[in-house]
């Protein structure tokens, strides 16, 4: 039976807790001390631990300034290459998911966790590294089924509601 083992060193990743709520300003900073951090120790991976922080009564950040934060982490030097894992106990109000998912529509690798060991699995896989992205122009090719199960015939390209695109309305006769 083949076995995996991997040890992860304390020392192979940055943790950052958090006890108290702060705003924007000061946010920036933490996250631009983290970014620091990590490439002061040459350091690909990053866990920044919330599981202490109290539920806020309301929101604390709107989506304007969850995009700053982003942006303030890519500037700081925050590579495609690294991963930060954002551990949580309670997102009430979705900002914790809504910065992990800004952040990778930026092209990061941030994903949000509320159980640690899931956290450290994700931090010690290997990166796959960015995402390839297709030239513009190119086409992506579909496949789509057709009511009742059927394949669409070979060569037809599937349309709205299942129609071909070389005849895309039919008319009904009288």
């Amino acid at each position: 039976m083949p076995i995996e083992l991997q040890v992860i060193r304390a020392s192979e990743f940055i943790r950052l807790d958090a006890h108290e709520h702060l705003d924007v300003a000061a946010s920036k900073e933490v996250l631009r001390a983290l970014v620091q951090a990590c490439q002061k120790r040459g350091l690909d991976c990053a866990m920044l631990d919330l599981r202490a922080l109290p539920v806020p009564a309301r929101p604390l950040f709107t989506m304007t300034e969850l995009a700053a934060l982003v942006g303030t982490f890519r500037e700081a030097g925050f590579t495609l290459q690294q991963r930060l894992a954002i551990l949580y106990r309670h997102d009430v109000h979705g900002g914790i998911h809504s910065f992990a998912f800004i952040s990778r529509m930026r092209g990061l690798h941030v994903r949000a966790f509320s159980e640690f060991e899931a956290a450290l699995v994700w931090l010690s896989e290997k990166s796959a590294g960015p995402v390839p992205r297709r030239a513009p122009g190119v086409p992506i090719p579909i496949t789509t089924r057709t009511g009742g199960g059927k394949r669409p015939r070979a060569g037809a390209t599937a349309g709205i509601r299942g129609r071909s695109m070389s005849n895309p309305v039919r008319r009904r006769k009288r």
